[in-house]
């Protein structure tokens, strides 16, 4: 039964880590391979557009170091990411709450959804041109744009970035007027990774506290009524059926 529960919540982790791995690369290779570096055309109205770029690395358009920062960052990505595996896989074994299991399962897919980029995009992908009709192609294995990067590319592909609110603060707000609500463009690995982060943050005295507060309760209820029995006296039924041979004596 309990191996059965095992497989139950991994078939769940899995189901969220591939739809989240899958829906991000078909999007980033459509993306990749379709647009221009700064193309841009509009997805949700006024609200948010498709706009393409191309960073390092870091979530949200973010650089770090040059390329041996960027190597740095993918390396501890990688660690990160075992180190996610492993913990997942204490939280099914340990029975933790599912909404915690899922919200690591969007941390964890989303790590790798962005590794995926640096780890490969450089070795298949030629360069991304910038506003111009000439587009990446698909260049085989071990002839794309970074491949003269120390490791033949691997680790050197940069991410590709395409979701940007276009929503601006009103123009009478002090400071703020008339910029960006939220400047970075991003991808659906880092929707995925703030989404399993802000769940693990609102939710965490449902996810951490729920157990505790059970037993808190109950050790609270059992010496209550314990303190209520000792305060009770014992009424002359109770006394008779307590001792009926005395009784009958």
């Amino acid at each position: 039964m309990r191996h059965l529960q095992f497989l139950i919540s991994l078939r769940r982790v899995l189901i969220v880590v591939l739809s989240v791995l899958i829906a991000d690369q078909v999007i980033k290779l459509w993306v990749k391979t379709h647009m221009a570096i700064g193309e841009r055309f509009p997805l949700l109205g006024d609200f948010m557009e498709i706009y393409f770029v191309e960073n390092e690395g870091m979530a949200f358009g973010l650089k770090y170091g040059g390329d041996w920062g960027k190597l740095t960052l993918s390396l501890f990505r990688i660690i990160a990411v075992f180190a996610i595996a492993w913990y997942l896989r204490k939280l099914i074994r340990e029975k933790a709450h599912k909404g915690f299991i899922t919200a690591t399962a969007l941390i964890f897919a989303g790590a790798i959804g962005n590794i995926i980029d640096s780890a490969f995009f450089g070795m298949v992908f030629s360069e991304s041109s910038r506003f111009t009709d000439t587009v990446a192609e698909w260049t085989g294995f071990g002839n794309g744009y970074a491949v003269q990067q120390p490791l033949g590319g691997f680790l050197f592909g940069k991410v590709v970035d395409m979701f940007h609110f276009t929503i601006r603060w009103p123009e009478w707000t002090p400071w703020l007027g008339g910029s960006e609500v939220f400047s970075p463009i991003f991808n659906l690995a880092d929707s995925a990774i703030s989404v399993g982060v802000g769940m693990v943050i609102f939710r965490q005295r449902t996810f951490f506290g729920k157990n505790d507060d059970k037993e808190q309760t109950s050790d609270i209820g059992q010496e209550s009524l314990k303190s209520v029995r000792a305060a009770t006296p014992v009424t002359s039924s109770e006394e008779e059926n307590k001792n009926p041979k005395e009784k009958s004596a």
